[in-house]
């Protein structure tokens, strides 16, 4: 399978596990209070990371994992916050204007007809979260739309600054963890206390957030988006709202609206377009790149 295919379908898979952390994280939320939740999710990734790279760090990979720990860390605050003060409907719908904001940042822009994609996805959320109803904008709403610009920034610097270079993503991703959890620590010590009355389940709704929302993702991120464009891994991950409302229906006791129905329906057709308008206009220039830096010489063997 091409890494591109291949990348298609991790990033697709990470889709998968973020839309699950939302009915994850608002359960882990009723024993522990965000700073702490978010403090703990960072310390079980640390832990799970640090003995498998053996603090074997390279210059660049700590100083790379160090600037995207920052601000991975700041998407996750804000989020969190912003669903904590925002309605359903009004996070999902301003955290998708990732979509349409990346491309602005990505190295090299896509055509017009790409924005119409990442148009279509965004009316697909909106349709997405239509059932919970809409309500006017608030401080909520602000760190959202701020959440989607430092999440569209933190996709587009994750290309940039792992292209064409030798970094390992399992030792990229450690450094993140324990910058998330030493900028987490004062803030959520306070909270700490409350975790001597939590149960089993919350302990196991941090520990799927530290291992696979955390650990696996942000692994699976960093070595896909090598080996794409910030643009098309924006869109796939994307899809992030329709699996968000189908684990919330299978596992939360939520309903599927027709209206919500379509949203689904326009989120993978306008993903899948634009899919297809990246790809095109990427391969061109790709193709031209190797032309030129590859002399037309035959091969010889080793």
């Amino acid at each position: 399978m091409p890494d591109t295919r291949r990348a298609d379908l991790v990033l697709l898979l990470v889709a998968l596990v973020w839309g699950s952390s939302y009915l994850v994280a608002k359960t882990a939320l009723d024993g522990a209070p965000v700073m702490t939740v978010l403090f703990l999710r960072y310390l079980l990734s640390a832990v799970a990371c640090l003995p498998l790279v053996r603090l074997r760090w390279t210059r660049e990979e700590a100083r790379i994992g160090s600037v995207l720990g920052l601000t991975q860390a700041a998407v996750l605050v804000l989020e969190m916050y912003g669903v904590a003060h925002t309605s359903a409907a009004n996070a999902g719908l301003l955290i998708s204007l990732t979509l349409v904001i990346t491309p602005l940042l990505d190295r090299g822009r896509p055509p017009a007809r790409f924005f119409l994609a990442a148009a279509v996805c965004v009316v697909a959320v909106g349709l997405l979260t239509s059932g919970h109803g809409l309500r006017v904008p608030g401080v909520g709403d602000a760190l959202m739309l701020a959440a989607a610009v430092v999440r569209a920034g933190h996709v587009a610097l994750v290309g940039r600054l792992t292209a064409g270079r030798t970094v390992r993503p399992l030792q990229v991703t450690s450094v993140q963890t324990v910058v998330g959890t030493v900028l987490c620590l004062a803030p959520a010590a306070g909270g700490l206390p409350a975790l001597a009355h939590a149960t089993a389940g919350t302990w196991a709704e941090l520990a799927y957030l530290a291992l696979f929302c955390s650990v696996f993702a942000f692994l699976a991120q960093t070595w896909a988006v090598q080996r794409t464009s910030a643009s098309r891994a924006s869109l796939l991950m994307g899809t992030e709202p329709v699996w968000a409302a189908v684990i919330g229906i299978a596992f939360g006791g939520e309903r599927l609206t027709p209206l919500a129905a379509a949203g689904a329906v326009l989120m993978v057709a306008g993903t899948y377009w634009g899919q297809a308008i990246e790809r095109a206009h990427r391969t061109p220039s790709i193709n031209r790149k190797e032309t030129e830096t590859c002399p037309a010489t035959t091969p010889t063997s080793a």
